[in-house]
């Protein structure tokens, strides 16, 4: 079930890119049927005006480049988050977006209530990214001894499937859920986490997981 908006609550503006009419039509109509989110389009040639939101979400098939686009939107407004839309599932290509400076991936024909999240998980400063993707990033970031404090033995199976869910944005109770332990046992693991990372909350972890780690490792 979907939160509800109070309507005193500052709508998250999103700002559209490489959506063909009749797509962005039923995207908008989606987005805002609740009042949670604004909606804009935004034309490739108009990308050195201001953006008219916080978050930028491109239609990879909808540009010529969408990493060209990417690449102008970082340079011009680094702090604007980016979620790319698209059907590949190719790491190499979604590795390229991140590299690129996308805070998270979509499968264009994802279902409302996961754009919705994506775009709420992203605005709060974590990623949304498959599983998959969090999976291999994890992966290195337990590889990358030293980097969290914590040689790679130091970190457990638990804790790393705990670190996944955590950067794909999962609250501890789904957490829980997912891997069939209890909230405050997940609230454990990421106490130890944020130790070793030496950081003091749940977004600094991730962003520290993603960005620090990831981003810095070989």
């Amino acid at each position: 079930m979907s939160p509800v908006v109070n309507v005193s609550t500052p709508r998250i503006n999103v700002a559209v890119l490489g959506y063909d009419p009749l797509r962005l039509v039923g995207l908008r109509a989606v987005l805002e049927s609740k009042g949670e989110f604004a909606v804009h389009q935004v034309e490739a040639e108009n990308l050195g005006r201001p953006l008219p939101g916080e978050i930028v979400l491109i239609g990879s098939h909808g540009l010529s480049s969408a990493f060209d686009a990417i690449a102008a939107i970082r340079t011009l407004r680094p702090n604007v988050k980016i979620i790319l839309t698209g059907t590949s599932t190719s790491e190499e290509v979604l590795l390229r977006a991140i590299f690129a400076g996308v805070k998270g991936y979509l499968d264009e024909a994802a279902p409302a209530e996961d754009y919705m999240r994506a775009l709420r998980v992203v605005h709060t400063g974590s990623v949304w990214l498959p599983r998959a993707v969090l999976a291999k990033f994890v992966d290195r970031v337990i590889a990358n001894q030293g980097k969290m404090g914590a040689a790679p033995d130091e970190i457990s199976d638990r804790e790393r499937q705990v670190l996944e869910l955590l950067v794909a944005g999962r609250t501890n109770k789904e957490i829980g859920n997912e891997l069939g332990i209890e909230e405050r046992t997940v609230k454990l693991h990421v106490s130890r986490l944020m130790r070793k990372a030496g950081v003091n909350n749940r977004i600094a972890l991730s962003v520290h997981a993603v960005t620090k780690l990831l981003f810095n490792g070989s």
